[in-house]
């Protein structure tokens, strides 16, 4: 079965408020084998609400509104749905006098207008609300001659969730047929897009029933594999075997696949290998560190290092003759060797890494031309430098410069 998801509220059109409830509630939904379909965001207009409703209501087995149940005017969930599904509105008065109490428990009176929560759309089973006043509504039944589950929810995340998890987890359980979803998670680093799915694509195209979904980033690729089956181990076997094909294509581009970020990957091999780490950067102004850093427990290999962003620092911090800079530029393959060698020294690592070059827009040269990038990788048996020139704007550049520092990493320990 497959589901619809209607986020409700003008405020979610805006660039201020942004939809997090559909991301909880797809994840539930795949645990019951249900695969999210569409997402929509509707905004405070009865029209465009029930002309949304009356097409998901056509092209889902499942839809779930999110928001609108409140008092105010512009909450027109109920008046919307009843309008699609073609069914009556009723105020319960049970509902009414149960507001009446939680009010009154709170020494308020209740605004006349709380009254509307109490609207329940013809048939549909109400679900009590213990953390707001809007109950949400489940409704089961055939619609154009298809069995069809909507289901209306409050729109405040603590109030959804928990709804959700107590009155709509056990009622979908009892309804669907046993279905599992197995996913798996690819991650490519340094290798285009275009590039990647021209060698795994003859692979993927012979798992017609794995849904492949691609998704580039800044020197990174993710390949997201999923597929159904009745049982989970079905349907995990499914996908590991394409896993397991699309590994031995891609071979040591692929990062992991577990869904593990190049951080994570190069920590787990640091520890193994117990191995440290110093990083002396120009261009990337201590990204580098920072991605490092960001995994719990990176004291136990990543020792520090220096951002020397002038020439005076790389000589003061990284021990980088001046002479070399002089020599050869600050932006060279000379001057990248003299950081990672320099800084592993002044740091006693195992391994030191640094990385120079010209993130832009400006500061480019014939020679040396915006994008250009230098990493290098000192060890006690030698070192290894890399010379990329990469697309994108100072952001951009800095997140590849950064992301082939720490693939330099992973594959020297591999």
């Amino acid at each position: 079965m497959n589901a619809e998801i209607i986020a409700i509220g003008s405020e979610l059109l805006t660039p201020f408020r942004q939809d997090t409830n559909s991301l909880y509630l797809t994840e539930k939904l795949n645990d019951l084998g249900v695969e999210v379909v569409f997402k929509t965001i509707v905004g405070d207009s009865r029209t465009n609400l029930t002309q949304a409703a009356t097409l998901a209501v056509s092209r889902a087995d499942i839809v779930i509104f999110m928001g609108g149940l409140g008092p105010t005017e512009d909450d027109l969930t109920r008046e919307s749905v009843a309008d699609a599904l073609g069914l009556e509105l009723r105020r319960d008065p049970e509902i009414v006098a149960a507001l009446e109490r939680r009010f009154a428990e709170r020494g308020w009176k209740m605004a006349a207008n709380n009254n509307k929560q109490g609207d329940v759309i013809a048939g549909a089973t109400v679900l009590p609300n213990a953390n707001g006043t809007a109950p949400g509504q489940w409704i089961s039944g055939k619609f154009e001659g298809k069995e069809k589950i909507v289901i209306l929810l409050p729109g405040p995340p603590h109030e959804l969730k928990a709804l959700f998890d107590e009155q709509c987890m056990s009622r979908l359980q009892a309804k669907l047929p046993p279905q599992f979803i197995a996913s798996r998670v690819l991650r490519i680093a340094l290798m285009g897009e275009s590039q990647c799915d021209a060698r795994v694509a003859p692979i993927y195209k012979r798992y017609a029933d794995v849904d492949t979904t691609i998704l580039a980033a800044a020197g990174e690729i993710q390949l997201h594999l999923k597929t159904r089956a009745g049982s989970l181990a079905q349907a995990q076997e499914r996908v590991d075997a394409l896993v397991q094909e699309i590994e031995d294509e891609l071979d040591d581009f692929v990062v992991s696949d577990n869904g593990d970020s190049l951080e994570q990957i190069v920590s787990y091999y640091l520890q193994m290998r117990n191995v440290t780490l110093a990083v002396a950067e120009s261009c990337t102004g201590g990204l580098l560190a920072e991605r490092l850093t960001s995994v719990s427990g990176s004291s136990r290999y990543f020792l520090g290092g220096a951002v020397v962003y002038s020439n005076e620092l790389k000589t003061a911090f990284a021990d980088v003759p001046a002479e070399l800079i002089q020599q050869h530029g600050a932006v060279s393959r000379e001057v990248a060797a003299a950081l990672a060698e320099g800084i592993r020294k002044r740091c006693g690592a195992s391994l030191g890494a640094g990385v120079t070059g010209v993130a832009g827009p400006t500061g480019g040269s014939p020679e040396k031309p915006v994008g250009l990038v230098f990493h290098a990788l000192a060890s006690g048996s030698g070192t290894e430098v890399i010379e990329r020139k990469f697309p994108g704007d100072r952001k951009r550049i800095r997140w590849f410069a950064s992301t082939q520092a720490l693939d330099m990493i992973r594959r020297k320990l591999m």
